[in-house]
């Protein structure tokens, strides 16, 4: 998991880079310039999509989304099995959906041979932050609930409490 750690982590960064840069120099050319650079609305928007989906995956690697976990912590070992089997398989359900709904998307796109306004790219280009987010989110879901079954659940440890 240390080659999608990495890859998160780096990608990440590049993409906060990108948008810091695009919407400075797009606010220093309206005000300097009274020009506004049109293309920079496409990257920066498509960029915040995937910025959204590996910082959520992220986090889910972290343990740092916010929970409620009273019945968690009063529950005895097979309740917690439970809630995490659960809550791993609704969050495994949603991000299967937008992964589903966001190949989708991405073919519709190729079929349409659509491009960007701006830029005139393939769509679907831009689109790729979708599933390649969600796809991550799926992977981190299920390497918490396996972490979780295999050590926190058993061994008593809080979530939140490691660190991975």
């Amino acid at each position: 998991m240390k080659i999608l750690n990495y890859f998160e982590e780096i990608v990440l960064c590049v993409a906060f880079i990108v948008i810091t840069v695009l919407t400075f120099l797009n606010v220093v050319s309206r005000n300097l310039m009274g020009l506004s650079i049109s293309f920079t609305e496409e990257i920066t928007i498509n960029v915040l999509v995937l910025i959204t989906f590996l910082g959520a995956s992220m986090g889910v690697r972290r343990y740092a989304h916010l929970g409620f976990t009273l019945i968690f912590d009063k529950a005895g070992k097979g309740l917690k099995q439970g809630i995490v089997i659960f809550s791993g398989l609704v969050s495994f359900i949603l991000f299967g959906v937008l992964t589903w709904y966001g190949i989708d998307m991405l073919l519709f796109q190729m079929d349409m041979n659509q491009k960007t306004p701006a830029l005139g790219l393939p769509q679907w280009i831009l689109s790729l932050a979708l599933p390649i987010g969600t796809l991550c989110c799926i992977i981190r879901t299920i390497q918490v609930v396996v972490e979780e079954l295999k050590d926190g659940v058993v061994s008593g440890d809080v979530k939140g409490e490691r660190q991975s």
